[in-house]
């Protein structure tokens, strides 16, 4: 089946080449290391007795996530990791934050046989890691054909994912056997993938390790001063956290229903993609309000809506926030962002009707108590209204995050110790 993959790939890349190629022009950094897409990977050869490690983390959410994997990795004097990654903002965080815990950093090279086969000889891993949605057969194919474990870490299948993929569940199967172990993120997730033809025996279940990333409180002097450099006074925050499309606006009108029944408010507002910052300025300046963009400086005036248009900021900037809606969740969009750093802190949180990509975390969330879930654009209006107008509401939803949150932490420890299990049992190559 590798083959009929290895034939199609080539045409459809051809295919989809304009949409990537106009969205890497729009976000932008992509000129650094793109000979890396090709397998053109530079890495110092492998040092005696020391098993390498191939990460592949596809963006900033990813990134954050495997944190306490690196560091922990980086203790072992007898690993090293070379760590991937496919956007540029991925990129640009891992260097800014991981330079001093890996061996390398580079692009993840298009998933053809050249392409990838020239990677794999460049950097000749003991271990491959992929990580959530990543499942990258002629990646996988690589790794099978040298006896090279492959660990898919914080495993999840989307309900979009695993439909299409039991469409083809033959294929798919055929595709993905190298997979030698998959670490699931939940029981729902472990279930789809004995439903796809992975055998119990190669299942297990460890729990998402992005509830286990420690997310760094700034100080009351520093939230001052951040309310300060976005033009905000001392009142309440309404947050829009990684939205997307048309749910700007439909803040902007919850906004304007606060501030007109006479409450206090400032609007943030957080795109999942900067580069759509001309877009949301359109919506802005039609809507009256005073705004900034955080990506032009210090503001030097108060304003009444802050876009966040910068990379890895928005923990620091949840942190402020009263209230937060999590993005991608109103209709028409319902794949959903994650809720996890938000109820992390204590932070009510609001979405819409379906985060199919968290579905066991939005359920868990909902049955605690810890969140509310809105059919539409007015639904968030009222339920926002509400909460805004009710203090012990929100300070009953954001005991409910935290402690549900401290109950559900644990899953980088079971990683590792199946990473490193499977390190002790594999050779150095």
């Amino acid at each position: 089946m590798i083959w009929l993959y290895r034939v199609l790939f080539p045409p459809a890349m051809l295919l989809a080449s304009p949409y990537y190629l106009m969205r890497m022009r729009r976000r932008g950094g992509y000129r650094t290391g793109f000979s890396q897409r090709f397998g053109a990977t530079k890495i110092p050869s492998k040092r005696a007795g020391v098993k390498r490690v191939w990460l592949q983390a596809v963006s900033v959410g990813e990134m954050l996530a495997i944190a306490p994997l690196l560091e922990a990795l980086k203790a072992d004097p007898s690993v090293e990791v070379y760590l991937t990654t496919t956007t540029s903002t991925g990129y640009a965080l891992a260097r800014e934050r991981y330079a001093g815990l890996v061996s390398g950093l580079g692009y993840f090279p298009l998933d053809w046989w050249l392409f990838s086969g020239r990677a794999w000889r460049c950097i000749a891993p003991d271990l491959v890691i992929i990580t959530e949605g990543e499942r990258w057969p002629e990646h996988i194919h690589q790794a099978e054909l040298r006896g090279v474990p492959v660990l898919a870490v914080n495993a999840r299948l989307s309900d979009r994912s695993f439909r299409r993929m039991m469409r083809i569940r033959g294929l798919a199967g055929s595709l993905l056997r190298g997979i030698t172990h998959v670490l699931a993120g939940s029981d729902m997730d472990a279930r789809r993938f004995r439903e796809l033809g992975f055998s119990a025996g190669k299942i297990t279940i460890t729990g998402n390790i992005k509830l286990d990333v420690t997310i760094p409180l700034i100080s009351e002097a520093e939230k001052t001063m951040l309310r300060r450099e976005l033009g905000f006074g001392d009142e309440p925050v309404l947050l829009g956290s990684s939205t997307w499309p048309g749910e700007e606006a439909a803040l902007i009108e919850v906004f304007k229903a606060i501030r007109g029944g006479g409450g206090a408010a400032r609007l943030l507002l957080v795109p999942r993609h900067a580069e759509r910052r001309a877009e949301v300025e359109v919506l802005l300046k039609a809507s009256g309000l005073s705004y900034h963009f955080r990506s032009r400086g210090l503001a030097t005036t108060p304003v009444d809506v802050a876009v966040g248009d910068t990379t890895g900021e928005l923990r620091r900037l949840t942190q402020l926030a009263t209230v937060v809606f999590v993005g991608k969740s109103l209709p028409p969009h319902h794949e959903g962002q994650t809720p996890v750093e938000a109820a992390a802190l204590g932070k009510p949180v609001v979405f819409g009707p379906a985060l199919s990509n968290f579905k066991v975390i939005a359920r868990e969330l909902c049955k605690t108590g810890a969140t509310r879930s809105v059919a539409d654009a007015e639904g968030l209006k009222i339920a926002i209204q509400e909460l805004w107008a009710d203090s012990t509401a929100r300070e009953c939803m954001a005991a409910a995050a935290q402690a549900w949150h401290r109950a559900n932490q644990g899953a980088v420890g079971r990683t590792l110790a199946v990473i490193r299990e499977e390190l002790r049992s594999g050779g150095v190559r």
